[in-house]
């Protein structure tokens, strides 16, 4: 259960996508991954099939904008996938993409200076090859630190992100399994209690699955919070206040755990209505739905640290706002 193979096929994947250029990307990724190569990406990029679909969609596009990009993973794991009977396996990998904002991307005005997008990636691996993908990053994050912030005030703070407070994330190596069983019981035990109705105050309901002091790293938009009171006070209020009007949960997709880490995405996790006033939106008539990676670190038997990945721009989108239109219409019309 050490995963060694899978984890060097997504290694060596993304040693050669930092090592190609815009022009050679295409056949780079073609070198480790399945012809019909599923792969998932936040909005605008949604849903591609195959290298080249992948390659001209994003990873060509992202090349191009940002001059000596590197990746700096926080968190590297494996695990079987729960959701499917332990069937298949996972590779995750969580950090940020660091570059020179040098080019203009998806109409964001460079800056010049070093620019950091979050993402998270699940590969599942099978024969070798990487057979499908879901990439996660947060657009309105690298929009912020340009300039172009396209959110009202957030609840949270905004922050280019740390990893893990122990520092032990990146996962190369083989982990003990009982350590990573625990971690998956954890992430349960929490996903289980969040329907539960309670005479408890919310603040005890949560102290049963996360430590009081948790760390949970919101998207852009929202913002990081610390602490069960300031978690409840600036995230949760908020989300249940404008949204718990017709919340559906629909699943995830893949669920693993590895040594103290986990987590989880689906597609679309969530379906909710918003009754007015979240991320500035007016109350609509139409349910949206919320693309969701939720990475943990379990210490103790509780959560501890949390990292959210939302794919705000599409939720956005589904209710009548294109926010990567609005920029682009902004700036053109303020040229002089």
């Amino acid at each position: 259960m050490d995963y060694a193979a899978e984890k060097a096929v997504v290694r060596a994947h993304h040693a050669a996508i930092m090592a190609a250029g815009p022009q050679s990307v295409a056949d780079v990724l073609a070198e480790r991954t399945s012809p019909d190569w599923h792969w998932r990406g936040m909005h605008p990029f949604h849903e591609q099939v195959g290298h080249r679909a992948v390659a001209e969609s994003f990873w060509a596009p992202f090349l191009a904008s940002m001059s000596r990009l590197q990746n700096r993973p926080d968190i590297f794991m494996a695990g079987r996938n729960e959701i499917d009977g332990f069937s298949s396996v996972w590779v995750t990998s969580m950090g940020h993409f660091m570059g020179l904002f040098d080019q203009p991307f998806l109409g964001i005005a460079p800056t010049g200076r070093i620019a950091m997008l979050r993402y998270a990636e699940f590969n599942r691996v099978e024969n070798g090859r990487i057979a499908e993908t879901a990439m996660f990053f947060d657009i309105p994050h690298l929009m912020i630190q340009a300039g172009q912030n396209p959110f009202p005030p957030q609840t949270g703070a905004h922050l280019v992100q740390p990893g893990p407070a122990t520092h032990e994330g990146l996962m190369y190596g083989p982990q003990d399994p009982a350590r990573g069983t625990e971690t998956l019981r954890a992430i349960n035990a929490m996903l289980n209690g969040m329907g539960q109705k309670s005479e408890e105050s919310y603040a005890a309901h949560l102290a049963h699955t996360w430590h009081d002091d948790m760390i949970w790293w919101g998207p852009a938009g929202i913002g990081a919070t610390y602490t069960i009171p300031r978690y409840i006070e600036q995230h949760a209020i908020p989300f249940r206040d404008a949204l718990n009007e017709g919340y559906r949960f629909n699943g995830h997709l893949c669920r693993i755990a590895e040594g103290d880490f986990g987590g989880f995405f689906g597609w679309a996790n969530l379906t909710v209505r918003n009754s007015g006033g979240y991320l500035g939106m007016t109350a609509g008539p139409d349910a949206a739905d919320m693309r969701v990676v939720d990475i943990y670190r379990a210490q103790d038997g509780k959560l501890a640290e949390n990292w959210i990945f939302i794919d705000l721009l599409h939720y956005l989108n589904m209710q009548g706002l294109d926010v990567l239109e609005r920029m682009r219409s902004l700036r053109h019309s303020t040229r002089p």
